[in-house]
């Protein structure tokens, strides 16, 4: 049936009609415009300009689609936990979306084989273009089908055959590289420095350490251990990076006055 199907869109090209398929395997959609998806599986590393100048990569996909991929997911997570509070929901949704898991799932996919690039082991541990990808993916779908769309390939497609979404909530979510990978995605450095050491009134050790992303001090983290501090500093750095414009501001703008190591 399918075959039929692109055999009436008439296809001029054996690859051109693979790569239908290949997408219609991970979307469970038939594309209506490939140039989304072909745009969408373009790395910046192949970047070009069009005769208008406007460069051809899939950054802008990837930013839409992260917008309409935290969407997607937290109604998803809303409706599936309806007792749970506020932070639970967040912490469940970041899991989701977080750049490891948007690779893993762009692995198994066949997403990754798709992506034309220049660089060499674009899916190691130290590069998210996979991850990129994927969001880009759903940046293509949603202008080619929509809202609904994005909704029943994240439920039928991600949810329902790829994450178990209760296993997923309920493990321990490490902000730490969470923050790390946001740094590495941007390009800014990201530091942890201890502050202090000493012991409490039981005589147990207490570390706090502090956060610095470009130079810029982000926020404190107090804890037993130099990991928990750590990881205590690297959630409420975390909050800043999504509540606070400013800081966010201050930190590309020392970026862009000191050049970054590749």
């Amino acid at each position: 049936m399918l075959n039929n199907i692109l055999d009436k869109i008439r296809l001029p090209f054996r690859k051109e009609k693979e790569l239908y398929l290949s997408l219609y395997n991970i979307t469970g959609f038939i594309p209506r415009d490939i140039q989304y998806y072909k745009l969408a599986l373009m790395h910046k590393s192949i970047s070009h300009n069009n005769k208008n100048g406007k460069a051809l990569n899939n950054e802008r996909l990837e930013f839409l689609g992260d917008a309409v991929l935290g969407s997607v997911v937290g109604t998803i997570v809303y409706q599936h936990f309806p007792k749970k509070r506020e932070g639970f929901l967040t912490d469940t949704r970041s899991k989701i979306v977080q750049r490891e898991t948007l690779n893993k799932l762009a692995d198994k996919m066949g997403l990754i084989q798709l992506v034309k690039s220049s660089c060499k082991n674009g899916n190691n541990h130290n590069n998210y273009m996979g991850g990129n990808a994927f969001e880009a993916l759903v940046g293509a779908l949603y202008l080619d089908r929509g809202y609904d769309a994005c909704m029943k390939f994240v439920n039928n497609r991600i949810l329902g055959d790829l994450i178990d979404i209760n296993k997923i909530a309920y493990k321990e979510i490490n902000f730490k590289s969470k923050l790390l990978e946001w740094g590495q995605k941007n390009h800014i450095d990201v530091t942890f420095n201890e502050l202090e050491e000493k012991t409490d009134e039981s005589g147990s050790p207490v570390f706090r350490y502090n956060v610095f992303i470009s130079g810029i001090e982000g926020a404190d983290g107090i804890g037993f251990t130099k990991k928990e501090s750590q990881q205590v500093a690297a959630k409420a750095t975390l909050k800043r990076l999504k509540e606070d414009p400013y800081f966010i501001d201050s930190i590309f703008s020392e970026k862009d006055k000191t050049p970054q190591t590749t």
